[in-house]
């Protein structure tokens, strides 16, 4: 089933030349004039290993008047309505026009997948349009050229993803459950009940489990259906200090452990209550966090624990010892009696969804107006004051942001991680990395006064 694909834009930006670059041949006529095409084409093509069914539309024109530019528009509504996801083209040599954003606040609404192309970049003039283009509040554009096929392979990678998710979207899993399935590891040091707590989700003893340490040595992946939702459960190896791993297997089993980490949306750190939060526990939990996941502490044989002085402990340790994602959630449990399992999986489910969390546009820079307002930043080298811009957020998984600033050098540290807490605090993004990154914003008018 190939995936619908309605190319987007302005008129002049590029469409028709990447909707031919797309299917491999000169379908639709291509011209400098604005407008050559009017009404919506489909054709099947493939990019790559990719079936698609690309749809070229009409260059967006905004009008309020009954006429053609009104009936090229409904055309195009009605190519996005049937698309599964949109190619929104941009001119990157001219930068955004209110056209571009006008479509964009259009698109917006009708909640369809985006992939941003900043088309036209055969080189580096055209960075400026491509920092202009984060504005449109779309994530990340992907530098582009459709004359010249430059930036295909990250098209295809991009495109490929929302494949695959239509695909589970429309295919019932062997389990009897559908949708894309959230991949979760269980991490944790040997013997602390890894394999114990996978079989007590199970319902099955499907893990080996054992009083020895490191009976488990690879990464074990199982299919699972949780109430309808479908979970691909990872068990790990456990993972001594660095400096006691020995012999090519427990080096293997470890490089498998950090695999499955990299690859999960979720992960389950698993203590024992004797134990919280030691020295090879933080080094896992900073290790999750700097690969960008969504980290869950499970806090396990609680039915044998000193919980009151176990929650002392566990608390100043976080507080302490494990900043850099405040309010990683915890949650006690028993893997040996299955209790609090279903508390567990609504913890993996919460957290999985503010993982995925995208804040509108508006709202971010309201906020970012505001958290400015009640401290703002600090001079810079310069001794001039820092000037902070716009921000937009880059991505989701984790949630990541750029800041644009026209005089970024000398912002401290200290800064951005008080952004970080009030931006985590304001939307209610406790417990998952935040990544906040700061970029200079060119001026496009520097080179023509160099000029002159």
């Amino acid at each position: 089933m190939p995936l619908k694909v309605a190319i987007i834009g302005r008129a002049n930006v590029g469409k028709s030349t990447l909707f031919n670059r797309l299917a491999g041949r000169k379908i639709a006529l291509v011209h400098d004039e604005p407008g050559v095409t009017r009404d919506r084409r489909t054709h099947l093509a493939k990019l790559y290993d990719l079936p698609l069914e690309i749809i070229d539309t009409a260059g967006f024109e905004y009008t309020s008047a009954d006429g053609i530019e009104k009936r090229m528009w409904q055309q195009t509504q009605k190519a996005i309505a049937a698309a599964d996801v949109i190619l929104f083209l941009i001119d990157a040599r001219e930068g955004l026009h209110p056209f571009d954003e006008h479509l964009a606040d259009s698109v917006r609404q009708l909640n369809k997948k985006v992939v941003l192309l900043a088309n036209k970049c055969e080189g580096r003039l055209q960075e400026y349009g491509i920092h202009e283009a984060y504005k449109l509040g779309f994530g990340e554009p992907l530098a582009f050229s459709a004359e010249h096929g430059i930036g295909l392979s990250d098209l295809y990678e991009a495109l490929k993803t929302y494949a695959q998710e239509l695909v589970s979207d429309n295919t019932d899993n062997d389990d009897g459950s559908s949708g894309q399935p959230l991949y979760m590891a269980i991490v944790g040091r040997p013997n602390v009940g890894k394999s114990t707590l996978v079989n007590a989700l199970l319902g099955d003893e499907r893990m080996l489990t054992g009083p020895e340490a490191g009976v488990t040595r690879d990464a074990i992946a199982t299919l699972w259906n949780y109430q309808g939702r479908a979970v691909q459960l990872v068990d790990t190896a456990g993972l001594r200090k660095h400096s006691k791993i020995t012999g090519d297997l427990e080096k293997m089993s470890a490089a498998s452990t950090k695999r499955a980490v990299g690859l999960a949306q979720v992960v389950i750190l698993v203590l024992d209550a004797d134990g919280i939060l030691d020295k090879q526990d933080l080094t896992i939990a900073r290790q999750v966090l700097d690969e960008g996941r969504a980290l869950i502490i499970a806090v396990n044989k609680w039915d044998i624990a000193n919980r009151t002085e176990v929650l002392a402990r566990l608390n100043d340790k976080l507080q302490t010892s494990l900043t850099q994602a405040d309010g990683v959630p915890t949650v006690t449990i028993s893997a040996l009696k299955k209790e609090n399992l279903d508390k567990l999986m609504g913890a993996v489910f919460k957290i999985f969804d503010r993982w995925n969390t995208r804040i509108p546009t508006a709202p971010l820079n309201q906020w970012f107006a505001d958290v400015q307002s009640e401290n703002p930043p600090p001079l810079g080298k310069n001794k001039r004051r820092i000037k902070l811009r716009y921000i937009t957020q880059a991505k989701t998984r984790p949630p990541s942001f750029v800041i644009f600033s026209s005089n970024p050098e000398g912002l401290p540290d200290s800064y951005l991680r008080y952004l970080t807490n009030s931006l985590r605090s304001t939307f209610k993004l406790g417990g998952v990395p935040l990544r906040i990154s700061v970029r200079k914003t060119d001026n496009p008018y520097a080179d023509k006064a160099k000029k002159r």
